[in-house]
């Protein structure tokens, strides 16, 4: 059997312009490559979102390795700043360039090469299982959730799940990440009295309260972080008042918090925390203070144990490097996948995803299905 091409199938994934939400080709392609392979593939597109489910072996099987990953990407931004067309895949000096090259077409071409060849050569007791989405970059509404949504009603299951997100911060093989922080985004809005500058005490003035409001926010730590993660954070992204009068104090003052929480709180105690706060000051400066909170993803953790043991071995067998086990970074699927089944995510060097002229070293897409293989290799063993 002739081995499947990685970085091949990096390039032509990279040549499908799948900007979120459009699909791009990008899912076809790897209908066609996994089918031809006999895998079962099913289209499981929602509101405007595709996504594809693609299973090798017994639905029900005794056990399941899943795969998640995304073929969406973010927009490429200034065209005129690329060196290299983000849709072409050129290769330079060792170097393959485009969008999502390294987040995460390469990861997606790298599973999918490795459970093809795997399937092919030693077809395993279970099954493979591969939940392909096009909306991790965009809402997440109705990408891997959908998918989850749509295995849950149809009998299909992953008995583990490794998602293939860049993961190293320099070096291939250094970090793998367990877990996730939660995101929060907070939204106030301060309501006072206009009145004239020049006469304050027939005010309120919501800029004074608002101040004093995410001062006290920002300056005062959520905690000391736990034994799996850093300190949570809080950054205050806005502060608008819209004012262009030097002579008025407005009635109203708006803000957003972004708060990156970990596992010792949840969504609704962060909320709870953001409205105490809230409400002291509002109290104190005699405004109304409303709260709108939207959350992304609460944290979560998955143990070590034998899913984080079994991808390190891979990743020391095939780099020489032991992978840290992390929870750094920002979200990612996998705080939809921790609900299914035990998650992990491990992937390429990470440094210049989301950037101009976006590139993957065509050396490690190879090293990576190499690791890819031997995880699965080592799960069927």
């Amino acid at each position: 059997m002739t081995a499947t091409d990685p970085a091949a199938l990096t390039a032509a994934l990279i040549r499908c312009p799948s900007v979120t939400p459009l699909e791009g080709g990008a899912l076809v392609l790897l209908e066609g490559v996994l089918s031809r392979a006999g895998f079962v593939c099913t289209r499981v597109d929602r509101g405007g979102t595709s996504n594809l489910f693609a299973r090798w072996g017994r639905k029900g099987a005794n056990r399941s390795f899943g795969f998640n990953g995304h073929t969406d990407v973010v927009p490429v931004g200034d065209l005129a700043a690329w060196r290299h067309d983000p849709f072409k895949a050129d290769i330079v000096d060792g170097w393959m360039y485009g969008r999502g090259a390294c987040d995460m077409k390469s990861g997606v071409a790298a599973f999918v090469a490795a459970a093809v060849d795997f399937v092919g050569d030693t077809p395993p007791d279970g099954a493979i299982v591969l939940a392909i989405t096009g909306d991790e970059e965009g809402e997440a509404t109705d990408g891997t959730v959908a998918l989850l949504d749509w295995m849950a009603t149809h009998g299909e299951a992953m008995s583990v799940c490794l998602v293939g997100e860049p993961t190293c911060p320099t070096v291939l093989g250094e970090a793998m990440k367990v877990g996730r922080r939660g995101s929060l985004n907070g939204y106030f809005t301060v309501t006072g009295v206009q009145g004239h500058a020049a006469y304050p005490h027939r005010a309120k003035n919501p800029v004074h309260a608002l101040a004093r409001l995410v001062d006290g926010l920002a300056s005062t730590p959520l905690d000391q972080g736990t034994a799996h993660f850093d300190p949570s954070t809080l950054a205050v992204v806005t502060f608008d008042v819209g004012n262009p009068a030097t002579n008025v104090i407005p009635a109203a003052a708006r803000a957003t918090v972004n708060i990156r929480f970990n596992d010792a709180h949840s969504g609704a105690s962060v909320t709870a925390w953001l409205r105490a706060k809230a409400d002291a000051v509002a109290a104190e400066f005699g405004v109304t203070i409303d709260l709108r909170v939207t959350i992304s993803g609460e944290s979560f953790l998955t143990p070590p144990g034998p899913l984080s043991d079994l991808v390190a071995r891979a990743v020391q067998a095939e780099t020489g490097v032991t992978p840290a086990l992390s929870t750094s970074g920002g979200t990612s699927d996998a705080r939809f996948v921790k609900n299914h089944c035990p998650v992990v995510e491990f992937g390429l060097v990470g440094q210049t995803m989301h950037q101009v002229d976006e590139r993957v070293e065509v050396a490690q897409i190879h090293q990576l299905k190499a690791i890819y293989a031997r995880i699965l290799t080592d799960y069927f063993a």
